[in-house]
């Protein structure tokens, strides 16, 4: 039995903030009329944050981990 999509995004985002924050920015960008980043039409799939989940299912958008800041010394 495949999974809904509140459970597969459940799974996903386990209490990411960032993940989640990356997949908000994604599907504004496909409401905003951005392209999906493979054939939506030809697997039928209309809803955006579906869209936007598969997208980082299939590795298509990663998260990008910021780069380390300089540590500031404690005075």
């Amino acid at each position: 039995m495949e999974n809904t999509l509140p459970q597969r995004l459940q799974a996903f985002i386990r209490g990411s903030f960032e993940r989640t924050a990356v997949l908000q920015k994604r599907v504004r960008q496909l409401v905003r009329g951005d392209a999906p980043l493979f054939d939506a039409e030809l697997e039928r799939i209309e809803n955006p944050i579906e869209i936007a989940l598969v997208e980082f299912e299939r590795g298509l958008i990663t998260l990008v981990e910021p780069e380390q800041r300089e540590e500031t010394p404690t005075l």
